[in-house]
């Protein structure tokens, strides 16, 4: 059988020949992300086309719409408060931007807990709008079962789940001592639901670990030590611009500080009539 190339800013589309539907030969998959178990998985939370078309061009493996939105862009105490509809804005401004990477958006609080029924219908209106797959917190089994079943790739999260902030009585480390099995439990579970991946959240790295060599699918850790198959961070994290420093964050860049010099000396030249200038008028 003959293959006719072309070549996008996403790779190389495959087109076989008497059809019209490409197969993408670079393009990051659920299935991709799956068989990368026992790799190292770079993933990285982006919320609009200006950050996911950055996070893609730098390679990273996978972008997360994560309902962190609420905490970095949104101005929210928490991820309690986001919507459906604000994740659906932000998924449908990351996918214009995002070509290769994996894109996954977070299930919110409150769109899939009370049924499956509920979670499917919130899934497939996230995949409506750009999404690849979908991520939702805690072992939902009968919500992620029914979300595969329907076609769409779930993504677990296990170990200190944002959405769970006032069971835990605030954001603590989850895991510890006798509590140990309950997380490993639960990421059994997700991976037995049908999940493609499990997020492992602020829990002890031999915790971490002990998952990551006895479930079948990658681990994707934040706040979890070296011993997972991918790691997790956040955008605003990564780059200097949030207002805490976390320990299980690293900065590489101060971007913050550069983006308030650059408005100080915009502001300063406005104020002095050096800017705009002949050069900038038409």
């Amino acid at each position: 059988m003959r293959v006719y190339h072309s070549t996008t800013r996403a790779g190389r589309q495959l087109y076989l020949r008497g059809g019209n539907l490409p197969v993408m030969s670079d393009k990051i998959t659920a299935p991709k992300i799956r068989s990368m178990k026992g790799g190292r998985i770079a993933c990285v939370t982006a919320y609009d086309a200006p950050s996911a078309r950055l996070a893609d061009e730098a390679g990273v493996d996978l972008i997360l719409v994560g309902d962190s939105v609420g905490n970095t862009t949104l101005g929210y105490p928490s991820t309690l408060p986001v919507s459906l509809e604000e994740m659906v804005h932000h998924t449908r401004a990351a996918a214009s931007g995002c070509s290769n990477a994996l894109l996954v958006s977070d299930l919110p609080f409150g769109s899939y807990q009370a049924s499956s029924e509920e979670a499917v219908r919130s899934a497939v209106s996230l995949v409506k709008v750009g999404a690849e797959a979908v991520k939702l917190e805690g072992a939902y089994v009968e919500a992620i079962e029914a979300i595969v079943r329907a076609g769409i790739p779930v993504m677990g999260h296990v170990g200190m789940t944002p959405q769970s902030v006032n069971s835990f009585g605030g954001f603590r480390v989850q895991g510890r001592g006798d509590r140990a099995d309950t997380v490993v439990e639960a990421a059994h579970a997700v991976e037995k639901a049908g999940a493609f991946s499990v997020v492992l959240e602020v829990i002890p790295g031999v915790v971490a670990k002990r998952i990551t060599e006895t479930v079948s699918i990658p681990t994707i850790g934040i706040g979890a030590g070296p011993d997972c198959d991918g790691e997790i961070q956040v955008w605003h994290d990564l780059l200097g611009i949030s207002e805490t420093v976390y320990r299980h964050a690293k900065a590489y860049a101060d971007v913050g500080e550069i983006t308030k010099n650059a408005l100080k000396s915009y502001a300063e030249e406005v104020r002095k009539r050096e800017f705009p200038t002949e050069e900038n008028t038409f």
